[in-house]
């Protein structure tokens, strides 16, 4: 067992966080189905997905995915960025979403520098004015991961009419 973690930590320290290519969409993909079944029991239709992670990924008015891939070129990560306008504060939030860590990875740090990456890249980007993401409620490991970022739990509760999965 030693041996394995080791292996997995080399790997972190070699971990390249870059913007997705239009290569990565099956992965993306494949990766958003295994979050949807893990964490909120859904299967999502795979077709609809795909064509879903390759319209952000063809159009950045969208948004754009960033992913963390391993020394040995494995994407081992993801999360995608979309936009929210604040009139309030004249700026964008940046939304994170579609957060996944490969299992194998998860505990090694992957999350953390997807996030730095994208904490760094919005304050250098002058018209962001934060980051925000939601969170299945009872996904109380992610919470943790979130907070010990420095994210806070906001007063705000979610509502939806959804016209695709209708829940």
């Amino acid at each position: 067992m030693r041996r394995v973690v080791f292996a997995i930590l080399i790997q972190m320290e070699d971990l390249r966080i870059r913007r997705a290519i239009s290569s990565d969409a099956p992965v993306i993909a494949a990766f958003n189905a295994a979050m949807a079944r893990e964490t909120e029991h859904l299967e999502l239709d795979p077709i609809r997905l795909l064509t879903g992670v390759e319209a952000v990924l063809a159009d950045p008015a969208k948004g754009f995915y960033t992913v963390a891939e391993s020394g040995g070129g494995q994407v081992v990560g993801q999360l995608m960025i979309t936009f929210e306008w604040s009139d309030w504060r004249n700026g964008n939030f940046w939304w994170i979403q579609s957060v996944y860590v490969d299992a194998p990875a998860r505990g090694t740090g992957v999350y953390k520098r997807l996030y730095e990456h994208i904490r760094h890249a919005a304050a250098e980007a002058g018209n962001v004015c934060g980051l925000r993401l939601y969170v299945e409620r009872d996904n109380t490991r992610a919470q943790e991961v979130y907070r010990r970022q420095g994210m806070q739990a906001t007063a705000y509760r979610m509502f939806e009419v959804d016209f695709v999965i209708g829940r």
